[in-house]
């Protein structure tokens, strides 16, 4: 549905990234997928399901907001 990949540029060698993306899910829920590591390692990620869009769009976006506000930025 909805996918936002955002990089942090940093000292570090190699960017960081931060995804979040909102997807329906088989039980007819809405899940929203945070993944977040360095990028050429392996991810982290967590699912959450919420029971309609506006929760989840809602949660994905305080997500998205929190990584701005710690330096990543749109890739």
């Amino acid at each position: 549905m909805l996918d936002v990949v955002l990089y942090r540029l940093g000292r570090a060698t190699r960017p960081h990234f931060y995804r979040v993306e909102i997807a329906m899910n088989l039980f007819c829920e809405v899940s929203v997928l945070r993944e977040w590591g360095v990028q050429g390692g392996a991810p982290r990620e967590v699912i959450t399901c919420f029971g309609n869009l506006r929760e989840a769009s809602h949660a994905a976006d305080t997500y998205r907001k929190r990584a701005l506000n710690r330096g990543y930025q749109r890739g």
